[in-house]
């Protein structure tokens, strides 16, 4: 995504802020997050800023993507996050999300995801990834609603447990 934001019908997908800090102490440390994606040791919003510093901000310097605030159009609450990831031991960018769990099964997920792929691919990237949990079905579901499809495992840098890969068709 290199412009600021992306609308999706009920969405705005926008670049993540320091204004984001308490919102991100709030989704990172949701006890699905902490099961499914770990612990980024982010308690507070000086915290929330250091993460935000280190990773959205300088993805959006360095490969000109990375993870975005996904708002209500109506209200401009944020709900979640969502983006497209440049790692350097995978060979595509894969994309990433997560919301809080008040928002869950309302559709959301897909919609802000669908509009990510879509200007993924209206920017030249035909390959996208994503990675998860083996056991994190919430998900793996929504990965195969998006017509992704399983392409092995992968393990991470610096783990051990190995994460199920999957990949837009084509790919």
């Amino acid at each position: 995504m290199e412009g600021a934001e992306l609308l999706a019908p009920r969405l705005r997908i926008r670049r993540l802020t320091p204004a984001d800090a308490g919102f991100i102490v709030d989704l990172l440390n949701q006890p699905d997050f902490l099961r499914c994606i770990g612990d980024r040791g982010v308690r507070d919003e000086h915290q929330a800023n250091g993460w935000l510093r280190s990773g959205p901000l300088a993805s959006y310097a360095r490969d000109g993507s990375g993870l975005h605030a996904v708002e209500l159009r109506g209200t401009g609450a944020a709900i979640g996050i969502c983006g497209l990831l440049q790692r350097d031991w995978l060979p595509a960018p894969d994309i990433g999300f997560a919301y809080l769990p008040a928002w869950y099964g309302r559709g959301y997920a897909r919609e802000a995801a669908e509009a990510m792929l879509e200007d993924a691919r209206v920017r030249g990237i035909g390959r996208v990834l994503a990675i998860v949990s083996p056991g994190n079905a919430r998900s793996t579901g929504l990965l195969h609603r998006l017509g992704m499809r399983e392409a092995g495992t992968v393990v991470a840098p610096h783990s051990d447990d190995p994460l199920l890969l999957f990949e837009t068709p084509g790919g």
